[in-house]
Order: C-alpha cells, then sequence, then structure tokens
C-alpha cells in the first residue's frame, strides 16, 4: 500500500441534500486530491420520506460492498445518533476488510454526545477508527470530555466558498440563511430585532431557507414587524448568491452547531457577523474584532449587538475586513484541501499515533 496512491471511498449524505455536509464535500470534490486519490463519493441518505431514505440506504450499500475491495480507504462522514447508526453498516465491513478508516464528524450541538446511548456509540465507533476529523479545538475538548478520547483526533476546518463578492448592491439586510428550526435561534432574532426595528425602519431582516416559516410569520405579526421581514423560502444558485451579495449584516443565533456553514458563507463575501458562542464559533471569532458575540436565547444582547453594528459603519468595515481575511487564509479551500491531501497521504502509513499534519 505504501508503493501506491490510495483509492478513497466517501460515505455521506446525497450531493442533492440541503445541509452543511453536502457543501464541504462539494467543496472537497474542487481539490487536486480528490482526483489524485480516485475518490469515490457514495451517497446513502437524502431528506425525504421513508421510502426515499430506505432507497439512497439501499442503493448505496450496494454500490458500497461492489466497490470497497478495491479501495483502501473510507471517509465517513457522521453526524448525530441517527447518521452514526445507518454508518455503522459501512463502518463495519471496512473494518472486517482491514481497511482505514476516517470518520469526519459533523456534530449538529454537542449535547448529544454527553447523553449515556451515544457516548457508548460514539466512543465504539471512534475508538476504532484509525482517524477522528473534528472542526474545530473545541470539539476535541468535548470529545475528551464525553468520550475520554484524545488518540487519533485531528481538526479540519470546513473551507470557506469561493464566491463572486459584490459590496456596491449591500442594502441595509439582516440575512438569516439557513432551516428555520427552533436550534437556529430564529424566534430569538426576530425578538431581537423586534426590539429596535422602530428606530431603525430602513432595514430589515431576510431570512433564506426553509422550514417553520408559516410560524416564524405569526411571530412577526405579533411582533408587529412585518414589513421589515423577508422570507424567501429555500435559495441557490444565483438566489443564493444575491441574498449574500445585498446583505450588509448576518446573523446566527443558534444555539447549537459543529461550525456553520452559512457563517463560513459570509465571511467568503465579506459580511460582518453577529453571532452565538456555539460549536467551533469561539475558537475562532473574538467579540469586537471579526465579529459580534451574543448570547444564546438573549434577545435583548442580541438587539444591543445589532444596534452597534447597524450605527456604526466603521465596525462593520473593519469586521467585513477580519472576515475576508479569515476566508482567505485560515478558511481557504485550496488550503483546506492541501491538508486533507496530506491528511490522506499520512493515514495510508503504518503508524499508531498522529503528530501535527
Amino acid at each position: 500500500m505504501k508503493n501506491k496512491t490510495p483509492k478513497i471511498l466517501v460515505v455521506a449524505t446525497s450531493r442533492k441534500t440541503r445541509g452543511g455536509i453536502t457543501s464541504v464535500i462539494k467543496a472537497h470534490e474542487t481539490g487536486e486530491q480528490w482526483k489524485k486519490f480516485h475518490c469515490k463519493w457514495i451517497e446513502t441518505h437524502r431528506d425525504g420520506n421513508n421510502i426515499r431514505k430506505l432507497w439512497y440506504l439501499g442503493t448505496g450499500l450496494i454500490q458500497y460492498f461492489y466497490l470497497l475491495p478495491f479501495y483502501d480507504i473510507v471517509h465517513i462522514h457522521i453526524a448525530t445518533t441517527q447518521s452514526a447508526k445507518r454508518k455503522q453498516l459501512f463502518f463495519y465491513p471496512a473494518k472486517w476488510m482491514k481497511k482505514k478508516i476516517i470518520f469526519h464528524f459533523h456534530p449538529s450541538n454537542e449535547k448529544f454526545l454527553f447523553e449515556p446511548y451515544n457516548q457508548t456509540l460514539y466512543h465504539k465507533l471512534f475508538s476504532q477508527a484509525d482517524l477522528v476529523l473534528v472542526l474545530s479545538e473545541q470539539w476535541k475538548r468535548w470529545i475528551k470530555e464525553a468520550l475520554g478520547l484524545t488518540e487519533h483526533i485531528e481538526i479540519l476546518y470546513n473551507p470557506c466558498p469561493i464566491v463572486n463578492r459584490r459590496d456596491d448592491i449591500r442594502e441595509k439586510s439582516i440575512l438569516f440563511a439557513g432551516t428555520i428550526i427552533p436550534r437556529k435561534g430564529y424566534e430569538t432574532l426576530l425578538k431581537g430585532f423586534a426590539l429596535i426595528a422602530s428606530k431603525y425602519p430602513e432595514w430589515r431582516i431576510t431570512f433564506a431557507g426553509n422550514g417553520e416559516i408559516e410560524k416564524a410569520k405569526l411571530i412577526v405579526k405579533e411582533l408587529k414587524i412585518e414589513k421589515q421581514v423577508e422570507f424567501l423560502g429555500w435559495v441557490s444558485g444565483n438566489k443564493k448568491e444575491q441574498a449574500f451579495q445585498k446583505a450588509s449584516i448576518y446573523c446566527l443565533a443558534s444555539d447549537g452547531e459543529g461550525f456553520p456553514m452559512g457563517v463560513l458563507d459570509a465571511w467568503a463575501y465579506g459580511i460582518p457577523c453577529v453571532v452565538t458562542p456555539v460549536g467551533g464559533i469561539p475558537d475562532i471569532v473574538e467579540n469586537g474584532k471579526n465579529g459580534l458575540i451574543f448570547q444564546i436565547g438573549d434577545s435583548k444582547e442580541l438587539a444591543q449587538q445589532l444596534e452597534n453594528m447597524i450605527t456604526n459603519k466603521e465596525l462593520r468595515r473593519k469586521i467585513s475586513e477580519e472576515s475576508l481575511c479569515l476566508a482567505q487564509k485560515t478558511f481557504n479551500i485550496s488550503t483546506i484541501n492541501k491538508k486533507l491531501e496530506k491528511i490522506y497521504q499520512k493515514i495510508n502509513q503504518n503508524y499508531n499515533s498522529y503528530g501535527t499534519l
């Protein structure tokens, strides 16, 4: 195996799935390592009804079992509990065939990791893998705390996309991009904005995402801010690009994240962010330097931070420049893909522990 370039099976959600994992793998596809290591994406799950889910799982397994003997490394993208249960079907055959195995961990929040059932499940999987990739230093700390694991864990950031940035068409718009569900904190955002909306009638919130839109509209009506809130529904392609190009502020109000793709998108577009300290955010965002932070569920603090951003153009400009720096350096897609290439090269060697990659 040392004398040849290994071939890699990538096991993950469908490329048609709306989510962060799909975005990450599509970014990995653009790197030189994808062709160099003959990467093949096995699609195992797609949002929808149970028939569609079973179809993707079944066809994914058939394709996987057919290809597995001809590949050397299995790179399994894994999220929360149901994802981990499904991925056992792919993990154990690879283990039995003595393939090298990478688990790439994309959790939605840290809380589930401390539940007894999940502690047992993830300890069993992660301790048997050759490598576990996590999204930040904070996730390394949580895995150590929840699972007692410290070996074979490395950080690989999610990359910022390459985008067409347009500063000349910015509007007085606060962008929320993602699924409109309680975990994403959309109600906190609406309540926080409502506290200052009458002072800044030219500003609005733009929601780009599907989910609880009708429920959100009822809250908007109760708060009497209908004229300052718009819902685009799920957007992609040019519509998504325009939403980010027009936004002057991005807000993440979540109570849990791995490392939010919406924030990475915002950094790529140079949009200053107001965020909660969730997932990998605290490892990167310094309040007042490259973002503004408010505590989970605190609509009053959010209102203050939004007002700080709205009223201070110089602050927005400064944070925008810092955001672009993050996108072009630390989270640069080429940098991330080159690190992934080094990971693939290293895992193909025989070793028992990892140093700094």
